[in-house]
């Protein structure tokens, strides 16, 4: 992304959290997608522009009514979140996607793609490099990692809440 775009994050929770911060430092305009209240207050209080409840609203009508994304990353897993993803972006759009739909599918229009020039971009996130540039940009507090505690003999409990999606970010397991 580049200073001055529209950047949309879809899921806002361990890596959307972060991802919508990186997004503020790099000087984007934020638009944050979720279907969670409590993870749009996260967003919210991070400094996302706009806040969008996908159970409530249409995210494309919203985002094309704040003017389209210029990019879209989808850390959710749900196939849908991609397609609508893609279907925000303004001409010239990249989606970056960084989620794993369970299915391993989505379906995107090739005319869309070719005719509005969109580019459809795989992320894997946590190389060395990205490890120095978040671990610089932590330490000199321009993020934050939202996270909670957990004891690890509450693994178990830990990925039905991971999987309900009541978890607002990251969770850490004390020893």
């Amino acid at each position: 992304m580049q200073p001055g775009e529209t950047v949309s994050i879809v899921g806002i929770g361990g890596l959307g959290h972060l991802a919508l911060q990186y997004a503020r430092v790099l000087g984007a305009r934020v638009i944050a997608v979720d279907v969670e209240e409590a993870k749009l207050d996260l967003a919210e209080a991070l400094g996302a522009d706009l806040i969008v409840n996908a159970k409530e609203t249409d995210p494309v009508k919203a985002i094309a009514d704040y003017g389209g994304a210029d990019v879209a990353v989808v850390t959710a897993a749900s196939p849908r979140t991609f397609e609508q993803a893609y279907a925000s972006l303004r001409r010239g759009g990249r989606l970056s996607c960084v989620g794993l739909p369970a299915d391993d599918k989505i379906t995107i229009s090739v005319f869309d793609t070719v005719l509005s020039g969109k580019q459809i971009i795989g992320s894997i996130v946590g190389t060395r490099n990205d490890l120095e540039d978040v671990s610089a940009l932590h330490a000199a507090g321009r993020t934050k990692v939202i996270a909670e505690r957990r004891h690890l003999e509450d693994v178990n409990a830990c990925f039905d809440e991971v999987l309900a999606g009541h978890v607002p970010a990251r969770l850490v397991f004390t020893f």
